[in-house]
């Protein structure tokens, strides 16, 4: 599928979607980190002409990412007018979290529990406003390691882009005009203090782990499986104790 004909396809199921459910949602809602998983999707969203209410959520952000989600904030409104826009500063709710929570330190849990407070802010918003939540996972993260906590995933609506891999999420943002400084930041999910990138966390670039997951011969896959391993029930639904029928 061509690039163009993807942002179509996209834009339009995000359309079909929203205007099946039950409960007509109006508006779509979503986080905006600076990364150009949630740049795509935000545009994605903006194309259906569905009010887009898009959310920069910083929780002790780094100064350059939260700069990055603002930038395309105004990129958004400057070219969509269905487009509103919301800063909502977690810093001292994640302080008072996180003072509760001394008995229980752990650096990975903090980096967790940042998500899960940005997707309790997301819901809130969507709640109020008839809305559906938009995720940004990607096909690597979603299907291929089970990267699950990146900005505003986490517990979604919907996932438009989960299908695509980081390559074509990125032609899809030159495609769409997406701000060059996005399109060229190393991908992070701006959870953690020390401000490490993804590939920092995961071991891999994405570009390796998207030839491991097509490729089982790749020199990548056995480290690919090794990521992927303790993360696949992330992937599988919720295990559900069941009763024996009599």
């Amino acid at each position: 599928m061509l690039v163009f004909d993807r942002i179509n396809f996209i834009s339009k199921w995000i359309s079909d979607y929203a205007n099946q459910v039950s409960k007509k949602p109006f508006n779509l809602v979503i986080g905006v980190s600076g990364g150009i998983d949630s740049a795509v999707t935000s545009t994605l969203c903006a194309k259906t002409n569905l009010k887009t209410i898009v959310v920069s959520i910083p929780i002790r952000q780094n100064e350059e990412q939260y700069s990055l989600s603002l930038d395309h904030i105004k990129w958004l409104k400057s070219n969509f007018t269905n487009v509103e826009s919301y800063t909502i500063n977690l810093d001292n709710v994640f302080k008072t979290f996180k003072d509760n929570m001394k008995n229980f330190e752990s650096d990975l849990a903090f980096a967790n529990s940042r998500s899960r407070l940005r997707m309790v802010t997301l819901y809130q918003i969507a709640q109020s406003n008839n809305a559906l939540v938009v995720g940004t996972g990607n096909k690597v993260e979603d299907f291929g390691i089970g990267f699950y906590t990146k900005y505003g995933d986490g517990g979604v609506d919907i996932a438009p882009i989960a299908d695509c891999t980081k390559t074509q999420v990125l032609e899809m943002g030159k495609t769409l005009k997406i701000t060059k400084n996005i399109i060229d930041a190393k991908p992070t999910d701006g959870l953690w203090d020390d401000n490490r990138n993804d590939e920092e966390q995961i071991g891999l670039s994405y570009e390796q782990l998207e030839e491991a997951m097509n490729n089982p011969q790749s020199q990548y896959y056995e480290k690919y499986i090794e990521i992927r391993k303790p993360n696949l029930h992330k992937m599988d639904p919720i295990p559900i104790c069941k009763f024996k029928k009599n």
